[in-house]
């Protein structure tokens, strides 16, 4: 994956990835660092960054790991001043730790007579605690690490935020009612906080992935023997250009283009689908 997009160069700038042992913010932190920033590689579970850190230093890139738990306000401030200390003050913060629980999906997409009476986990069977992890994660997951590290930015115009937004933020998926309502709050908190600190020099812009092809989702993708499931074919029914996404390659072109100050440098509070057409088709 070339860093040939518009020339972006980020050398000298320290990056901020939330979520980073994931399969699409470990792309994009590799990304980045290609692009020449340093970057902090913030995660849940510090194992899965470090091994993101192993193949950016491979690659003659500079990250560091750090195990930060996005939804607790303390951890998140803590790890942004040793980030500052080891790494220099954020120049890019890109919010990407988010996530789904099973105790706050639906087993069915529609509601149908006798689930309540069933072994269904029908609507009426959401568990609270399971719906508070998911916008816990989702939500605030995206607002206290901007708390912790938009602070660094204040004072220094030119910096950047980027939120990972989803296409449920633009319909929300069956099955998903928590998730859909924590990613529509990400696309219209990125609306906030780009009218917030406009005036200091900081744009906050969004990214709403479509559907990728990656190995953590296969199993939910195809079939043993290789044919596609039934939610395949509805995704792939939904998306003009007919495919699932390329996620070594498909998204760094995005990232790269609003994280280029001169570029991108009057857009902020945009939330970029890119999803082969799925948001802008309605079925018909």
């Amino acid at each position: 994956m070339e860093n040939n997009v518009l020339n972006t160069r980020l050398d000298g700038k320290t990056a901020v990835v939330t979520g980073a042992g994931g399969v699409l913010c470990s792309g994009f932190a590799r990304v980045l660092a290609r692009a020449g920033a340093k970057v902090a590689l913030l995660n849940r579970t510090l194992e899965n960054a470090r091994k993101v850190e192993s193949q950016i230093l491979a690659e003659g890139g500079l990250a560091k790991a750090y195990a930060c738990d996005v939804t607790d306000r303390e951890v998140c401030m803590a790890v942004a001043d040793q980030v500052k200390a080891d790494l220099g003050p954020c120049d890019i913060l890109l919010n990407g730790a988010g996530g789904n629980n099973p105790r706050a999906s639906t087993d069915k997409e529609i509601y149908e007579p006798g689930d309540l009476e069933g072994d269904t986990r029908s609507f009426f069977d959401l568990d609270e605690a399971g719906v508070s992890l998911v916008f816990n994660l989702n939500f605030l997951g995206t607002l206290l690490p901007v708390q912790a590290f938009a602070r660094q930015m204040v004072g220094r115009p030119g910096c950047n935020i980027i939120n990972i937004s989803s296409m449920n933020a633009y319909r929300p998926l069956t099955k998903i009612p928590a998730y859909s309502g924590a990613k529509a709050a990400v696309t219209n908190f990125t609306q906030w906080l780009a009218v917030h600190f406009a005036k200091e020099g900081i744009r906050v812009n969004a990214i709403a992935p479509g559907f990728f092809s990656t190995k953590q989702n296969q199993a939910l993708l195809m079939n043993p023997d290789g044919t596609p499931t039934e939610r395949t074919r509805k995704i792939l029914a939904a998306t003009p250009m007919g495919r699932f996404g390329n996620s070594e390659t498909e998204l760094a072109g995005t990232l790269l283009f609003l994280v280029n100050n001169d570029a991108a440098g009057f857009i902020t509070g945009v939330c970029i689908p890119v999803d082969g057409g799925f948001s802008a088709y309605s079925g018909v």
